[in-house]
Parts: C-alpha cells; sequence; structure tokens
C-alpha cells in the first residue's frame, strides 16, 4: 500500500498548509498526468511551473504548517537561514545488534526526518544499520512562489533545462560529507557507509554521494533525480563503481518516471553499477516492496 494522508482544505491569509511537496507522504491530486520528455526545453513543466506548482498547492493541503506568507523576511533573518543547512540534530535509529554498517537518508521538500526514521524502525529495519535522518533547515523556494519551507536547496524549475542552485546544493553536499566524515571518525569505514534520500533528497544523496572523496558502500535514490549532470564524471571518481539504487513509482506526476529513466542513463554513462526499480501505480510516495528492496539492497552492500 502506498503512503498517503487525508488532507484538510484549510488556509488562512497569513499561511498555507502544503503537502510535503517533495516528500514521502503526498495525496492523490488531480493534476494531469501527461506524459512529458524530462530532458527536453519545451517540457509541459518549463513553460508553466507556477501554475502547476499552485494546482498542487490547492489540492493538497495538509495539517502541518510548512510555510509563512506573512511578508519576506530581513536581509538578517534571510542570511542566517540561507547559511544554516540542517535543523536541530538528526532523528537516529541505532542498530539493536552489532553495527556494521550506516544509512544517512534525506528527506524530501517540505518534509522532515521523522517520518522516515519511524520507517526505519519498522519495515526497513535492519537489527545491524544505524540510520541517520537529518532535517533541513528552511528556506524560500524560488519554484513555490518563494514560500519558506524545509528545504535542501533553492528549485528554480521543474525541468532539468532550469536553472540549478549550485551554491545551494555545495553547501548542501558539504554537510552530508560531513556526517559520512563523522562516522568514519566514530570507526565506520566509508566502504560501510550508504547515502540515500527522497526526492530532493535522493537528488542530493546521489550528488553528494558520487563526489564524495572515498568509496560508499552504497546510493540510494527514491523518486528523485540527477544533479549537476555536466559535472560528471569529471574528476569524480571514488564512487564511479560504487552500487546505486535508484525507485520510482510509474504513476509519478510530481517527479515523473521518465526523470528516473534519463538519470540512470545519465548515470551508466560512468558507473555501470546502477540499476532503476519501478513500482506500478506507485505516485511520488513509497511504498512497503519499495522499502523491502532498500533494505535488501543496504543488507548486501553495509551489513553483509
Amino acid at each position: 500500500m502506498f503512503r498517503s494522508v487525508s488532507r484538510s482544505a484549510i488556509s488562512t491569509s497569513r499561511c498555507v498548509f502544503l503537502s510535503g511537496l517533495f516528500s514521502r507522504v503526498i495525496v492523490t491530486s488531480a493534476v494531469s498526468t501527461q506524459t512529458v520528455h524530462p530532458f527536453s526545453s519545451n517540457s509541459t513543466f518549463s513553460s508553466s511551473p507556477k501554475t502547476f506548482l499552485a494546482s498542487i498547492i490547492g489540492s493538497s493541503l495538509s495539517s502541518r504548517l510548512l510555510c509563512s506568507l506573512g511578508g519576506p523576511p530581513s536581509d538578517e533573518e534571510d542570511s542566517t537561514r540561507m547559511s544554516a543547512v540542517s535543523n536541530g540534530n538528526p532523528s537516529i535509529v541505532s542498530p539493536r545488534g552489532e553495527h556494521k554498517g550506516t544509512l544517512i537518508f534525506l528527506h524530501g521538500l517540505g518534509d522532515q526526518g521523522h517520518g522516515w526514521a519511524d520507517a526505519f524502525k519498522t519495515e526497513a529495519k535492519h537489527d545491524n544499520i544505524k540510520f541517520i535522518c537529518p532535517h533541513s533547515s528552511e528556506r524560500p523556494v524560488t519554484l513555490n512562489m518563494g514560500m519558506r519551507m524545509p528545504a535542501w536547496f533553492d528549485l528554480f524549475g521543474l525541468d532539468p533545462n532550469a536553472q540549478e542552485d549550485e551554491q545551494g546544493i555545495n553547501r548542501a553536499t558539504q554537510y552530508v560529507h560531513q556526517l559520512i566524515d563523522a562516522e568514519v571518525a566514530a570507526g565506520i569505514p566509508a566502504s560501510r557507509i550508504a547515502v540515500g534520500g527522497f526526492s530532493m533528497g535522493g537528488a542530493l544523496a546521489i550528488y553528494a554521494g558520487l563526489t564524495y572523496p572515498q568509496k560508499l558502500g552504497g546510493i540510494v535514490g527514491l523518486s528523485s533525480f540527477f544533479l549537476q549532470r555536466t559535472k560528471f564524471p569529471g574528476s569524480f571518481t571514488a564512487n564511479n563503481a560504487t552500487p546505486i539504487f535508484l525507485g520510482h513509482g510509474t504513476d509519478d506526476f510530481l517527479v515523473p518516471l521518465q526523470f528516473g529513466q534519463m538519470s540512470e542513463q545519465y548515470i551508466k554513462k560512468f558507473n555501470p553499477k546502477v540499476e532503476l526499480h519501478t513500482y506500478r501505480g506507485m505516485q511520488h510516495s513509497s511504498c512497503g516492496e519499495e522499502m523491502r528492496d532498500v533494505k535488501t539492497f543496504l543488507s548486501a552492500h553495509i551489513a553483509h
């Protein structure tokens, strides 16, 4: 069964109760699922992103307060938000047995790490794996009309030819690398550490994993996409043979399956160990079958 929650249509002049737009839990929407080519300039997403996002906002409302529309922040407030990548300490699921490996898993836009930590306590639990689920800080998101919400970096558009927030991506990548470094310093070799994430978090995990200077045990990207693709392979060689698990729903209308397929093709040009797993009927969400597949992948590569 796919994860979703009921949405209550509540809004005020001061705030919008917005679904986790690229987060793990999302409601089925009436938005068209027209097939588009994700790596072309005439994508439906690139022609009217604000209209598309507005339709999602209007039809996918939740009880979680994620953003404020009460006017622009001051320069000092913006500077503080932009300089902070994370929001407090990550949620951690400790192994009940011998600590053999660690997964660092990044949530999607408008979400936090708690829900994923719960999933790794239950359906994807593993007695020998430590799960670290960080929380991103809030920031204005250009694609979402400047509304502030938890995000690892800014988004300017939904098609792969859109401008990318290179500075924000690099700052978030440094944070992920620091989390990996801390696990290495604690005695877990890099080859027993995996990075993963969902949607925006998955995109960051793929980029951070491929650019880490030591070989990792694995990379996981769920319902995600490939960032900064023109930089690869370049000088990034340490993880050109690291196993990569990509998972995607066939009915994903926010990050269409074609994005996952094209991401797999791009990565395969320099890393042949990437595999795309598809889940029939799944939208921008996750399901029990996918989580079991992720657990199997982790068992094989960081906890064997």
